[in-house]
């Protein structure tokens, strides 16, 4: 999993890689049905489980950045429910390994109800997934072995906003949106690399809560899919109690565990709602809490009101959950290591979930 970690930059790097052209994303990298499926496409419904389903609740905020309506759920709950007709729906299923058995038993329900396309977001070449869709999107993040997905977050993560990019221009977003975007694109891995750096850090924080049963992530908009799952590898990796919350959500419950036993993880860019998780953070800090806060470089002025800060470098606000991603596996991955855990192949656990 360290090594995986450490390939995330050359994995988004690779990914991006044969898919921009200048300063736009290429439809073609989709497949050769791509163009007419766009045309036809008016809201898109993601279906993944676990980390997949992470990256599908980030993309849901850029799809609607730009117009276009989106719906996330995990395959098991499709399934087994009802659907009302929705016409121009693109399936969107996101799997590392493209063999997920309620990812697949989704989609072949979906396909029963009429869509203009499906299109597979997958880490795996050959796999049922990429067979079974209508478009498909490769992620070359190469073989990921470890248990817990880390780069081919990342890597599907990206993939999905070049997604959002190419229905942009369908949705009255002219080419210098998608030019802006492209470049921050394009910068990504060296600031992947930044975040890497301070891996040491990370590994000296994880010390002082490895002995934690109980942990809260806290984060509001495109971050909060990233606080679900920071709390995910923390569960899948030392086997802490983890839960991942919309920071205002803390007063309707949470708020009640806070002690000086329950550390925070609060993700709390530079963006427009930094000051409403200043004031949950000061919540945290008002009743003993322990607030670990992960914020743009160049902030100073958070040293003074929590006990631990993460910097990731600054980026556009659209893309830092990608990058807000990196911390929280390292996090985790220390901890475990802390506390002896078998990183790579936690107990219970599969790499792939191919059975229902």
């Amino acid at each position: 999993m360290h090594k995986e970690i450490h390939e995330q930059p050359r994995a988004v790097a690779d990914t991006l890689e044969g898919r921009l052209a200048g300063d736009r994303v290429l439809e073609q990298a989709f497949g050769p049905q791509a163009m007419n499926i766009f045309n036809q496409t008016q809201q898109v419904q993601i279906i993944a489980s676990g980390t997949s389903y992470h990256a599908g609740l980030v993309a849901k905020h850029w799809f609607e950045y730009v117009g276009v309506p989106c719906e996330v759920e995990v395959g098991s709950e499709y399934r087994y429910r009802r659907h009302a007709p929705r016409g121009g729906t693109l399936l969107v299923t996101i799997s590392q390994s493209g063999e997920t058995a309620d990812t697949l038993a989704a989609l072949v329900e979906a396909q029963r109800q009429g869509i203009v396309g499906s299109l597979g977001g997958c880490n795996t070449p050959e796999s049922s997934l990429v067979r079974e869709s209508d478009l498909s999107f490769m992620t070359h993040s190469g073989p990921e072995i470890g248990v817990a997905s880390t780069k081919t977050f990342t890597a599907a993560m990206t993939g999905l906003m070049m997604l959002a990019l190419v229905l942009s221009r369908r949705h009255g977003f002219d080419a210098g949106f998608e030019a802006h975007v492209v470049k921050q694109l394009r910068s990504l891995p060296s600031a992947l690399e930044k975040v890497l750096e301070i891996e040491d850090e990370i590994a000296q924080m994880a010390k002082a809560f490895g002995n934690k049963a109980n942990a809260l992530f806290l984060a509001r908009g495109a971050h909060y899919p990233i606080a679900l799952e920071g709390a995910l590898k923390l569960k899948e990796l030392s086997y802490i109690h983890a839960e991942g919350y919309p920071a205002a959500e803390m007063k309707h419950g949470p708020i009640s565990l806070i002690d000086d036993e329950m550390p925070v993880v609060a993700l709390m860019p530079r963006d427009d709602l930094y000051e409403k998780m200043l004031s949950n953070v000061n919540e945290v800090k008002a009743r003993g809490g322990t607030v670990i806060a992960v914020a743009t470089e160049g902030n100073e002025d958070i040293k003074k009101l929590v006990d631990e800060v993460i910097y990731v470098p600054e980026v556009s606000s659209l893309i830092n959950p990608v990058l807000m991603a990196v911390p929280m596996q390292l996090l985790a991955y220390h901890i475990a290591l802390w506390r002896g855990c078998d990183i790579d192949q936690p107990r219970n656990l599969a790499k792939s979930v191919t059975v229902e």
